[in-house]
């Protein structure tokens, strides 16, 4: 990040601090989540179960994997239990405990598919994730840029990935393991080995058992020993993948709102905004605002103009400074005031860079 990315952005002319930070997260998440997705669809599209749902859970247990397969899934392990650290290191959004929420569900089903022996299915709703990922994160490098159009372009690309991968494809894979796995994958214990299922015995019982915990960490303590799948088990992978498709449900929400009051031309508040890096986006030095309100010089007594109404003081010579300018509050309260772009009405330019910049795009601001 600090030795290619933010150098590119610089030289995209992004010149703010907050802003090339931001370039450089966004620049990295698409690098990663380009890797990645181009990794799982080589595997998913060389496997048995590309385009076929049941494929996916046919044969289980499936013990052997590629080495390929396992350096794709440690790699994506790694990468979403390193998220649940970063969204507690940086500044928190409004969104946070949905994110945070979101990170804890993936990384469980991650870990709970690799030791359960359901890869397969895992390979095929990551693709999907990362998919849309790669359209969000390439919307914003081009906001940052400057490139409204494409930026515009980006937005809708983005839309459309994510209703079809998120909330079509991904709910498919969903009913699939409601309707398809009782059929592929009878209840019962099967050996790891040789992939037989196991005849009914006080160990091995013919309805796979009812101790939800002790299958989970079956392969853990006895890889090469008999594992069971049940009612509960396939229970507890809908759920969570349940809970997945409730948040997703909520942040589509959210987007399909901002859209319409951007199309409509009215007002919009991002929910999942905050407030970070409201200095770093406020208006530059007071050489910059020594204007009023309506750009007429500000000669004579210091004169500030709030609401149109002008606030006065007189100052005397030990009230002048000539150093570095300061930051004025009452330029902020004006900026807050007046910040209007493409029909919204947001308080605040950083807000309103917030809100463009985490679901849309906006044309840039000049400093």
């Amino acid at each position: 990040m600090d030795f290619v990315l933010k150098p590119l952005a610089r030289l995209g002319g992004i010149q703010k601090k907050k802003a090339t930070v931001r370039f450089a997260e966004q620049g990295w998440l698409l690098v990663y989540c380009s890797i990645s997705w181009t990794l799982g669809m080589y595997i998913n599209y060389n496997s048995p179960y590309w385009l076929n749902l049941f494929e996916m859970w046919n044969h289980w247990p499936i013990r052997q994997i590629t080495g390929l397969m396992k350096g794709y899934y440690l790699l994506q392990f790694a990468f979403w239990l390193q998220q649940i650290l970063v969204i507690n290191m940086e500044e928190r959004r409004k969104d946070h405990w949905q994110m945070f929420t979101h990170h804890i569900i993936t990384t469980a089903l991650v870990s709970m598919s690799y030791s359960y022996y359901h890869t397969r299915v895992g390979n095929v709703i990551l693709c999907l994730m990362d998919v849309v990922d790669i359209f969000l994160a390439g919307a914003k490098l081009l906001k940052y840029l400057g490139y409204q159009t494409a930026c515009d372009v980006g937005f809708g690309i983005f839309i459309a990935s994510w209703v079809i991968a998120r909330h079509v494809l991904y709910v498919m894979v969903c009913w699939s393991l409601y309707a398809t796995v009782p059929s592929a994958i009878p209840y019962g214990c099967y050996d790891t080995v040789s992939g037989d299922r196991l005849p009914d015995s006080p160990m091995t019982p013919a309805d796979g058992g009812n101790d939800i915990w002790r299958d989970m960490w079956q392969p853990f303590r006895d890889p090469a020993g008999p594992v069971c799948f049940n009612m509960r088990i396939r229970w507890a992978f809908l759920s969570l993948l349940g809970g997945l498709q409730v948040i997703t449900l909520v942040w589509l929400w959210m987007i399909i709102k901002v859209a319409y009051r951007v199309v409509t031309g009215q007002g919009a508040d991002d929910t999942r905004s905050d407030d970070e890096g409201d200095e770093d986006e406020s208006v530059d030095d007071t050489e910059k605002g020594d204007l009023g309100k309506h750009g007429k010089p500000t000669n004579g007594p210091a004169a500030l103009s709030i609401d149109g109404k002008p606030l006065e003081e007189e100052v005397g010579v030990e009230g002048l400074h000539f150093g570095t300018p300061t930051r004025r509050r009452s330029e902020r309260l004006y900026k807050r005031s007046s910040s209007r772009t493409s029909g919204i009405s947001i308080s605040g330019t950083s807000d309103r860079k917030e809100l463009l910049g985490r679901i849309g795009c906006e044309k840039p601001v000049k400093d």
